[in-house]
């Protein structure tokens, strides 16, 4: 049965944060909508009950159905006959574990944002609780929904680079260049608070999606890593600057590089890779080309939607070559792909192969033990540790 076909109804979504002054809400709030696969029907949306209230009514959910915190939402939705399908977290980082961990003891699917807890341990936790569960989490990586993304995964894993041997992978922007933490920026607020954001900075809010970034294309494991974390803004409680060596299992070796203190870039994440029959390049920024260069050849351009492009970032994309897609069309890629999973959860059925293979709960895992051994590893001042 095709997802066109296993459409009965949109499935009821429910939201936890994202209200007033939010940005990433918004942004889930689209992508869930773009493609007609959801419909926002609850939320806790603030932590004051009364912004909650005020939010839902700008967004048109039912005053009964806006709740005064997360812990009300998941008990009163379980018990409903049109409860919630799924609850998208879009919180600070800190709540993310127990707001998780909630909804999926109520037996209600997650989608949550990164990174997936603040500890690694509260990772592991959630990924037991899910396997026990049997509920679908899905993690919202979001650039791996772009289709050219998928096209260049696919290209590495049909060999058409040769063995793999240099992965390059950045993410420099520059909003956090001054303490904007101190200007009233809820964004920057809660992003720079250890409380809230966790024990990484810079790494936890955009090295964690370079990272993913890198791993999803190449299909490698990451064996040990050298990090230097710093702090450039005085005062500020968190690293807003990272470098960091990779090496790879099966020889393969790798730099990251993410800061949020470099004037000029605004979100420049870049990923090449290069093995021993050619070498890829993608920029985020410029999302609808991807630069293929073979060994001994001319390079070439795929173009989203164009020629010489496979099923899956066919499946990707929306409109006619030419006609640019973003951020937001692969946002609700991800968004799209996790209701045929979860509607193949609900049916019984397996989910349709392109939808599969999304970020999820092993790669929130993935993700926490990345953060926590560069943390490890800059402490004792970029010395080598195993991953």
């Amino acid at each position: 049965m095709s997802q066109q076909q296993d459409r009965s109804r949109r499935l009821r979504l429910g939201m936890v944060g994202g209200g007033q002054g939010a940005f990433i809400g918004g942004v889930h709030r689209i992508a869930a909508r773009l493609d007609d696969h959801y419909e926002l029907v609850a939320g806790a949306f603030a932590s004051d009950p009364e912004r909650s209230r005020s939010a839902a009514a700008e967004l048109h959910v039912n005053e009964a159905r806006a709740y005064p915190d997360y812990r009300t939402m998941a008990k009163a939705e379980s018990q409903r006959d049109d409860g919630i399908d799924v609850v998208a977290i879009v919180t600070p980082n800190h709540l993310h574990f127990d707001v998780a961990k909630t909804f999926l003891e109520a037996g209600i699917h997650v989608i949550c944002d990164k990174p997936m807890t603040t500890s690694l341990e509260d990772a592991q936790a959630l990924a037991a609780l899910v396997e026990r569960s049997g509920l679908f989490f899905g993690l919202t990586h979001n650039y791996s929904g772009y289709s050219l993304v998928r096209q260049a995964r696919d290209m590495v894993a049909a060999g058409e680079l040769g063995e793999l041997r240099v992965v390059q992978v950045e993410y420099p922007q520059d909003w956090l260049s001054t303490r904007l933490e101190e200007s009233g920026v809820k964004q920057a607020e809660w992003r720079t608070d250890p409380k809230r954001s966790g024990p990484a900075g810079c790494l936890g809010d955009i090295g964690t999606h370079a990272y993913h970034l890198a791993r999803f294309v190449t299909g490698l494991e990451l064996e040990s890593l050298a990090a230097d974390m710093h702090t450039f803004v005085e005062g500020r409680a968190l690293d807003d600057n990272v470098h960091m060596m990779l090496r790879f299992k099966g020889g393969a070796r790798g730099m990251l590089w993410s800061s949020q203190v470099v004037p000029g870039n605004e979100n420049g994440l870049k990923l090449r890779v290069y093995g021993s029959q050619g070498g890829l390049e993608w920029h985020q920024e410029e999302p609808n080309r991807l630069l293929h260069s073979p060994l001994g050849e001319p390079p070439r351009i795929l173009t989203r939607n164009g020629p010489g492009l496979g099923e899956a970032a066919l499946a990707a994309s929306r409109i006619p070559p030419g006609h640019p897609e973003g951020y937001l069309e692969a946002f609700a890629q991800l968004y799209g792909d996790f209701a045929e999973q979860i509607r193949a959860r609900q049916r019984g059925r397996p989910a349709e192969p392109l939808a599969q293979g999304t970020p999820g709960v092993s790669d929130g895992v993935d993700g926490l033990l990345f953060i926590t051994r560069a943390l490890a590893s800059s402490a004792a001042g970029g010395a080598w540790v195993d991953v």
